[in-house]
């Protein structure tokens, strides 16, 4: 799937598109699998780009920064497995936590090696760490695009696997975390019925 990027400066594209090109490389390593366009594929290297495409289809002026956190969201994610922290709400959060460490600690010598001086390699990790997600413009887009491409591609086999009442309250949770544009954005998603009518009923007052 070939995604776009148009700037102005060679110089900065040709080390955009290294530190794209080093992600896509670790995450097309991903030992799970999915089919994507009638073909079996690494979960995490589709996961990267479809995070990437719908950055650029709504969030097309994002700084090179967010460009990389975007598609770095879960660069090696099956490196740290979840069956190696606690069970329950606790040792999940503990989970996510270092995911999110990792994915900065990885991405941030990808960039070094590409030449990003130690404020740019900086400023990109907080956002993948989702640093101040309210005050924090990437951050905040990081996350809508997370929740977006969530809606769009994953939602319906979550919602296959789980209970009516669980999927709503992760609804409502995952609602609070949007901005007001991500919010509207994803009203315009086309979702079938029966997802439809879940998102009605978890945004129902």
């Amino acid at each position: 799937m070939g995604l776009p990027f148009i700037f102005l400066d060679p110089i900065t594209l040709s080390r955009l598109d290294s530190v794209l090109s080093a992600i896509d490389d670790i995450n097309s390593q991903d030992p799970n699998n999915i089919s994507f366009d009638g073909q079996t594929q690494p979960k995490e290297l589709i996961y990267g780009r479809q995070m990437s495409q719908c950055q650029q289809q709504y969030w097309p002026e994002a700084s090179e920064y967010l460009q990389i956190a975007v598609r770095a969201q879960h660069i090696k994610r099956w490196f740290l497995k979840r069956s190696e922290f606690d069970a329950g709400k606790a040792g999940y959060l503990a989970w996510r936590k270092e995911q999110g460490k990792y994915h900065a600690r990885l991405t941030s010598d990808l960039m070094q090696a590409n030449g990003y001086n130690d404020e740019e390699v900086a400023q990109t990790a907080a956002i993948i760490r989702k640093e101040k997600l309210r005050s924090n413009s990437d951050s905040q887009a990081l996350e809508d695009v997370a929740c977006l491409v969530f809606l769009q591609y994953y939602f319906d086999d979550f919602a296959a696997k789980h209970s009516e009442e669980k999927i709503v309250r992760i609804l409502q949770k995952t609602w609070k975390k949007m901005s007001v544009k991500a919010q509207d954005i994803a009203l315009t998603l086309s979702l079938p019925e029966h997802l439809s009518a879940l998102v009605e009923k978890a945004l129902a007052p």
